[in-house]
């Protein structure tokens, strides 16, 4: 069953957050656009209000979540009701899928690599950004689960984890980036991202089919 729960109760929370954390958000945006390649059709998957796919230029997405997708629909953004496991798309579909902070909230990550695999096109890419469980931002979430409304649900991973997951499903040629080096509040400008991953709290991870 899809977590969708604390994002239907608490979307204005959800919003409220990019906004007190506008520099820790735009670190993120950074590191994923420096993996990110050109291309023409591309989506991403649990696509949220859409504050990761609007700035990216991404046009579809997918999300269990009908506030998340009204939301988004708000921001141009064509949202199907859909979940990773299964998603509506016919084999070789997209260039590029993205999935920001949502694979901590999936109920099968194995399933959602191989859906994800299935439906990009031959050489196309999957782009991940999430939360390093062994970095110390990850380590304070998972410390305080209990008590966050949106982090209560989630399934924390490592790099590590991630790329063994994702080789599993057939996913190649590994690219890393880094960013969010200190505590949330210290955060008082755009983080410059790093390669590789191991010091950054927040790690994007570029994969190729």
């Amino acid at each position: 069953m899809a977590r969708i729960e604390p994002f239907e109760k608490y979307s204005e929370k959800y919003e409220d957050w990019f906004e007190k954390n506008k520099f820790v958000y735009e670190s993120e945006i950074q590191a994923i656009k420096e993996l990110f390649p050109k291309v023409k059709k591309s989506i991403e998957i649990g696509v949220g209000s859409g504050k990761f796919a609007m700035p990216l230029g991404i046009k579809i997405g997918i999300d269990p979540s009908p506030r998340m997708r009204e939301i988004a629909e708000k921001r141009g953004i064509e949202v199907i009701d859909a979940i990773a496991e299964d998603l509506p798309f016919k084999n070789s579909q997209f260039e590029l899928a993205l999935m920001v902070t949502s694979i901590c909230f999936v109920d099968n990550l194995d399933l959602t690599f191989k859906e994800i695999y299935r439906i990009l096109k031959p050489g196309g890419y999957l782009i991940i950004g999430f939360i390093d469980k062994d970095s110390s931002l990850g380590k304070l979430y998972q410390q305080h689960k209990r008590e966050s409304l949106f982090y209560k649900i989630a399934t924390f991973y490592s790099v590590k984890e991630v790329v063994y997951n994702l080789s599993k499903a057939g996913f190649k040629e590994f690219n890393f980036r880094q960013t969010i080096f200190h505590g949330l509040k210290e955060i008082k400008d755009i983080e410059p991202a790093k390669e590789d991953y191991g010091e950054g709290s927040f790690v994007v991870i570029r994969a190729r089919k």
